[in-house]
């Protein structure tokens, strides 16, 4: 969704600049978004003479322009993976727009998908054919590790603070299953974070990708680090984000959705994963 891919570019690039791109010391988690007994058939695509998709330049690290002027980004090389895995690399294509402008452009004929962080949701349904979720982005605690939170959350969060940031999803989900917890309230995730580092409050509890950039900007002087989670409660924080087509496109669906599920067991995504997201958001 628009709104979701203008709050994290927002936030990431003004709230938390600059970044470091290096390897996380601790072992990441590779997320897996597919039932192992699933089978998805290979489609035949024979014919295809385009596999154009759209993304956007200011969704780091999902799609962004480098210091090269280059295109670059998670969206990116998914895209390239998913060409490579429909043998139609030699047809393959990556153009940048307008977010707005992605719906009329494949509603028109002007591509084929889009990967610039569409959020399945059922309003979304109503403007988009959509493949099976590639992403998802999850809630998460972060505290100092002095403070020994672990799972059941709740129960470590008794007596202690928890930090929400107004108006959020994760705000909501807190008020509605943390009710011993004291819960206070920040206009931003960065005032939060800041009575986190001064021990104003014991967690911060918000979307998963943000925080890892800001342990990620803060580097060897973070104060703090995730505990417990993730969570993914899709009534809160929604199915996740997945490849938006025109309606009706039955056929390349079922082709996006085997090309995804192919570059998961084969473990590139795995590798796409750990190059953009160091500090895994799981």
């Amino acid at each position: 969704m628009h709104l979701l891919r203008s709050f994290l570019a927002v936030l990431i690039f003004m709230v938390f600049a600059p970044l470091s791109w290096a390897q996380s010391t601790k072992d990441p988690v590779i997320p897996n978004f597919w039932d192992p007994q699933e089978r998805v058939v290979k489609p035949g695509l024979q014919g295809v003479s385009r596999m154009k998709f759209l993304t956007v330049t200011d969704f780091p690290p999902f799609s962004f322009i480098d210091k090269q002027k280059q295109l670059r980004g998670f969206h990116v090389d998914l895209a390239r993976a998913i060409c490579a895995e429909l043998n139609l690399a030699n047809v393959c294509q990556i153009q940048a727009i307008p977010f707005e402008e992605i719906e009329q452009v494949l509603k028109a004929g002007g591509a084929e998908a889009a990967l610039a962080g569409h959020a399945i949701t059922a309003q979304s349904r109503q403007r988009f054919g959509f493949s099976r979720p590639y992403f998802r982005l999850p809630a998460r605690f972060v505290a100092k590790p002095a403070t020994g939170l672990s799972e059941p959350i709740a129960k470590s969060l008794i007596n202690k603070t928890l930090g929400i940031v107004v108006d959020t999803a994760h705000a909501a989900y807190a008020k509605a299953n943390l009710g011993n917890t004291a819960l206070r309230q920040f206009d931003s995730l960065g005032a939060a974070m800041s009575a986190l580092e001064k021990d104003e409050i014991a967690a911060v509890f918000a979307d998963g990708l943000a925080l890892s950039f800001w342990i990620q900007s803060k580097g060897e002087k973070a104060c703090c680090e995730f505990v417990g989670g993730p969570y993914l409660d899709e009534t809160y924080f929604g199915r996740g984000l997945a490849v938006a087509l025109a309606p009706q496109e039955t056929d390349l669906e079922i082709a996006v959705n085997y090309a995804l599920r192919s570059i998961n067991d084969k473990g590139i995504f795995g590798e796409l994963y750990l190059r953009y997201f160091p500090i895994s958001l799981y």
